[in-house]
């Protein structure tokens, strides 16, 4: 009687201390293996959307803790919602101090990379190159067929990006000098342009060089090819700044991390039509001056 109790007692002390194990067992695995995750929503400008989001997969692979979601919605979109918070990143053509003085007092800038912009027709337009007049008549009205500048007799149509975009306010400001274009079919996303202008017979549109696809044709302007090349030299003068923009005194280490891996990856920026910042031979300020 007296050894059952004694065996009895040994397995309830037993079973207790197996019990205590297991907790501080689960404890140190969840204090130790479990970062807390951040959350980065980045949303703004489809010139720069290939390149945030090629970058995404292989830098989430090294930073499970961070969980990143892209979306487009234009340069103007993307610097709103960073200044209010309503995102955590917002990506931009332009610099703050273009769209509005007062919001680039909320926010912080982050030069990644550099981008061309250009002129983009249907495959069947018989035109290879313009002159800057001839774009600057063409999205101002002037010119209406094709014929007039070296092409068949077909309509122009021209296509749009919405107001609030950053690439239809570099192509108006460096492409045509700010030339009052007339209205037009607008679109949301430099895709759904691509899209509508290879589907558009006659169509003329607008967009960076890491939106360019087989199913459109780039024109040269004045006998300059639009390359990255050129872009360096400011032979081809219709190019911005990407931007990557976080609320000012509220940008995280996570923030910064992925930022600087999209800016560092030099072979996913060649890849995918853009320049590094250091490959270029010109500087440009927020008024357009080239140093």
């Amino acid at each position: 009687m007296k050894k059952s109790l004694l065996v009895a007692v040994a397995a309830a002390s037993l079973l207790t201390l197996g019990a205590c194990g297991q907790k501080n067992s689960g404890t140190n695995a969840s204090s130790g293996s479990k970062a807390k995750t951040e959350k980065i929503t980045v949303a703004g400008s489809t010139a720069l959307q290939p390149l945030v989001e090629a970058n995404v997969e292989s830098f989430g692979q090294d930073n499970p803790n961070l969980q990143i979601t892209v979306q487009g919605g234009g340069s103007g979109l993307g610097l709103s919602q960073v200044s209010t918070g309503a995102i955590q990143i917002g990506n931009s053509d332009l610099f703050a101090e273009e769209k509005n003085a007062s919001l680039a007092s909320k926010v912080k800038d982050h030069k990644v990379a550099v981008v061309g912009f250009a002129p983009i027709v249907n495959k069947d337009i018989k035109v290879s190159g313009l002159t800057t007049a001839q774009l600057k008549d063409i999205f101002s009205g002037k010119v209406t067929n094709w014929k007039e500048v070296g092409g068949q007799d077909q309509t122009i149509t021209i296509i749009n990006r919405a107001e609030g975009s950053g690439t239809r306010f570099n192509f108006e400001k460096y492409g045509l000098d700010n030339t009052q274009v007339v209205k037009a079919s607008e679109q949301d996303s430099s895709g759904a342009v691509v899209q509508m202008v290879a589907q558009t017979p006659g169509a003329i549109s607008y967009v960076a060089f890491s939106n360019i696809t087989d199913a459109v044709k780039a024109l040269k302007l004045d006998n300059v090819k639009p390359t990255e090349k050129n872009v360096a030299t400011n032979d081809w003068k219709i190019w911005s700044y990407e931007h990557m923009y976080t609320e000012k005194g509220n940008t995280t280490d996570g923030q910064e991390k992925f930022i600087t891996a999209v800016t560092k990856n030099k072979a996913l920026l060649e890849k995918l039509g853009y320049l590094a910042i250091d490959d270029m031979k010109v500087t440009r300020d927020q008024d357009g001056k080239i140093k």
